[in-house]
């Protein structure tokens, strides 16, 4: 006999049951990340608030409103609705390859009048809201059957061939690892993963054929950046350059040569921890590593105290996501991986990245709230 989800949880929180149960340290730490990204941002702008300070300010506001918002309402309405929100962004995404606006050479924002709107940003949780909504009502053994697999396999790959489209491969590449991840967490076997691993290198040769020419130039520049020094290798170079030049303690906020002489490009957006790292040292970007690593243990550490399936695995990817974030920018700007277009966490100047990356905060503390709330195949209104 069924028995009805409300019998087994216990009464539904109040508003003030709610913002008691937040989640407020974790929440400091994020005004704290992103605080250093204002300074970088006044820093970057010669010592002015505009035109990005200020801006990205506004912004990270209204995104710590929507992280409440998100975080208030009932974990089982977002699992209900999983699909819907999907299908909605990949709707959002075929818009993309019909009415959007191109920049730097991409095709990805869509001009909604007052902003402009990147949907592969917002696919990024959209994803993981899916994916957790379909391994959530599936028993481990389906999980570890392939034919149960061919569904989130598809739900991955929608999206990230869209992406591929416009074209953004970094993003394309964090939809994919992203779904890898919850594809784990989720019981999927090692032999697997491993397997797919080996198809992969083995169809490395017939995917190069179908990278553009500029992805092409990335790689070839990422493995000889001094091959062409004034031209593709000019961004690593300048940016080894002023990483190397900030030394142990840096030279000083508003102090950094290469960022102000303009030597160092897009320094406000995917280079601007190179600007952090030339101005405060090697020991001001460990300590903003820092920071991101101890809200990573946050976040894992809220996945797995979630009782439900659906819970734990939105955690986990929203958790992932970050850190894919944080070690693409990174090891971007170090040179250790091809360049490509991912912003820096909270710190970067960007829109929808920050207002994408607080929604996905806003359902991690969902989950932390609502953890002890058991959670029908369905969501709300559903049997136990």
């Amino acid at each position: 006999m069924a028995v009805r989800e409300d019998a087994l949880n216990p009464p539904s929180f109040t508003l003030r049951q709610k913002l008691w149960q937040m989640h407020w340290l974790l929440i400091l730490l994020l005004a704290a990340a992103a605080s250093v990204g204002f300074a970088m941002l006044y820093s970057a702008a010669g010592g002015s608030f505009e035109p990005w300070a200020s801006r990205q300010m506004m912004r990270f506001g209204v995104g710590m409103a929507v992280l409440i918002t998100v975080a208030l309402i009932d974990i089982r309405l977002w699992l209900k609705y999983a699909y819907v929100f999907y299908l909605g962004t990949v709707a959002l995404l075929v818009a993309v390859e019909f009415m959007g606006e191109v920049g730097k050479g991409a095709q990805r924002w869509l001009d909604l009048g007052y902003f402009g709107l990147q949907p592969s940003e917002l696919m990024k949780i959209a994803l993981v809201l899916a994916l957790a909504r379909y391994f959530h009502g599936t028993s481990i053994e389906d999980v570890r059957r392939i034919p149960h697999l061919f569904v989130p396999v598809l739900l991955i790959a929608v999206p990230a061939a869209l992406v591929l489209r416009q074209p953004d491969l970094g993003t394309a590449l964090m939809l994919v690892i992203t779904g890898a991840v919850i594809f784990f967490a989720a019981g999927v076997r090692i032999w697997k993963f491993v397997l797919v691993g080996i198809v992969t290198v083995a169809a490395a040769p017939i995917a190069w054929g179908f990278l553009r020419d500029y992805q092409k130039q990335r790689v070839l520049t990422f493995l000889n950046p001094e091959n062409d020094p004034l031209g593709s290798g000019y961004h690593i170079i300048q940016s080894k350059i002023a990483f190397g030049s900030g030394g142990l303690f840096g030279k000083g906020f508003l102090q950094g040569t290469q960022s102000h002489l303009n030597f160092l490009p897009e320094m406000q957006t995917d280079f601007i921890f190179t600007m952090l790292a030339e101005e405060f040292g090697m020991a001001g970007g460990l300590a903003l590593l820092g920071l991101y690593v101890v809200i990573l243990i946050y976040g894992l550490a809220i996945s797995v105290r979630c009782r439900t399936q659906f819970g734990r695995l939105v955690g986990i990817g929203v958790t992932a996501t970050f850190f894919l974030y944080v070690f693409i920018n990174m090891a971007m700007v170090m040179g250790l991986v091809p360049v490509v277009g991912v912003p820096l966490p909270l710190i970067s100047y960007g829109g929808t990245a920050m207002l994408t990356l607080l929604f996905g905060f806003g359902l991690l503390m969902g989950t932390w709230i609502h953890r002890d709330v058991m959670v029908g195949r369905r969501g709300i209104g559903d049997d136990v």
